[in-house]
């Protein structure tokens, strides 16, 4: 089968039907929210928000595009104009592949929470991911990894990792 990008399938969904994921880092600045508004009022949804249809619910839960999302749960004049309906364009990958989708087209437009990055990353391995995949997948080297891996103060995440030798402090005279 040929592989054909979702924006060439957009679907009118009810906002109603369009939910959240729990575990996006990213968070934007009230001006660029109102910027984000203004750019929506001027110039409509340019851009779809990208979901992962969740058949048996029938909900879509987004991977990418919650603050476009947001704008029209906010502002009564951008639903009344959409009339509740929000431009979707549909992924069907796993959690993990979800999770990588949402990360990288976060890091290609601004930044991160950092604890919220770390639990990311924790949950990724929790899911059986590498810190070669987490690397591939999300755009990070071994030490960005390291040190999200710190933030979270787990030792389960630090199994895999080949440490030197410690240093052993010399011992004070005592007085």
């Amino acid at each position: 089968m040929e592989f054909k990008s979702p924006t060439y399938s957009i679907r009118a969904v009810p906002v109603e039907k369009v939910e959240p994921n729990d575990y996006n880092p990213n968070t934007v600045a009230p001006p660029e929210m109102k910027l984000l508004y203004e750019s929506i009022k001027n110039d409509g949804y340019t851009m779809p928000v990208v979901c992962y249809h969740d058949k048996e619910r029938d909900r879509y839960v987004i991977v990418d595009g919650f603050h476009r999302y947001r704008i029209m749960l906010e502002h009564t004049d951008i639903y009344e104009r959409e009339k509740g309906m929000l431009p979707v364009s549909v992924i069907d990958k796993p959690i993990d592949q979800r999770m990588a989708s949402t990360i990288r087209h976060n890091r290609a437009r601004g930044s991160h929470d950092v604890d919220l990055m770390s639990n990311i990353v924790k949950e990724l391995h929790e899911l059986g991911r590498s810190d070669a995949w987490i690397s591939r997948h999300l755009g990070m080297d071994r030490d960005e990894i390291l040190r999200l891996k710190q933030i979270t103060g787990l030792a389960a995440l630090f199994k895999d990792v080949k440490f030197g030798k410690a240093w052993k402090p010399a011992e004070e005279p005592e007085n």
